[in-house]
């Protein structure tokens, strides 16, 4: 099972407005274990960038001057998100950014129905508490120290350990634990004796006898009286 976390900063606050995307970070995780594969990219974004965004992920429209536009990257970005599930935090707002760029350089939007919105998630999960991505990694103890300003792929991988999180845990859906126990919890006994291992107790008695599942003679005999009286 693949996703890829993803997460984007931009010009502004409106793709509809004609804002851009400046920054794209993502990382993969396949069976809800990041596999250090990630994409970053800085995007010139052709138009400046406003006062207030800026003060949140510190990118200045010097630094990107000499970054690719969006129409040199779109190709990198679609081979490296695939066909697999994308997981952001707040979802329609970096969906309608990146889609808006895809269809100004003529590329395939991003299906809705492949995203996953953690927003939405921690919303149902843990409905009227603070859902922001700061609040979420304090939830889930999550280091987040190094969080001065808003970037994209801090973002993403941040959000990778919330995604699990929300879905359970290291083992999504499983009740399992890594603790180990203590020795009288699981001795091992070579004498034949009871042992106990995570409250399961293993005994040396006798097996059941296997079931027979074969019908008996009289069975059979009233299942062909049956069958012959259905015939007649």
């Amino acid at each position: 099972m693949r996703h890829i976390i993803l997460d984007t900063e931009t010009t502004g606050l409106s793709a509809k407005e004609g804002h851009r995307i400046i920054e794209i970070g993502a990382v993969e995780m396949i069976n809800y274990s990041l596999t250090g594969e990630k994409l970053h990219l800085y995007v010139n974004p052709e138009r400046e960038i406003d006062e207030g965004a800026q003060a949140i992920h510190g990118i200045s429209s010097e630094f990107l001057q000499d970054k690719p536009i969006f129409s040199d990257v779109a190709d990198s970005f679609l081979e490296f998100v695939g066909d697999d599930m994308l997981v952001i935090h707040n979802a329609p707002f970096d969906v309608g950014f990146l889609n808006a760029e895809l269809v100004r350089c003529h590329r395939p939007i991003l299906e809705v129905g492949r995203v996953t919105d953690t927003l939405a998630l921690a919303r149902q999960k843990f409905p009227g508490a603070q859902a922001s991505l700061d609040a979420l990694c304090r939830r889930f103890q999550i280091d987040n120290s190094h969080r001065d300003l808003h970037g994209a792929l801090i973002d993403a991988d941040l959000l990778a350990g919330v995604f699990v999180e929300l879905q359970g845990g290291k083992q999504p859906g499983l009740a399992l634990q890594d603790e180990a126990k203590d020795n009288s919890d699981s001795d091992k006994n070579n004498e034949g004796e009871n042992v106990n291992l995570s409250g399961f107790e293993i005994s040396d008695g006798p097996m059941r006898p296997s079931r027979q599942f074969a019908p008996s003679k009289d069975e059979l005999a009233a299942h062909h009286a049956l069958l012959d009286k259905m015939c007649d």
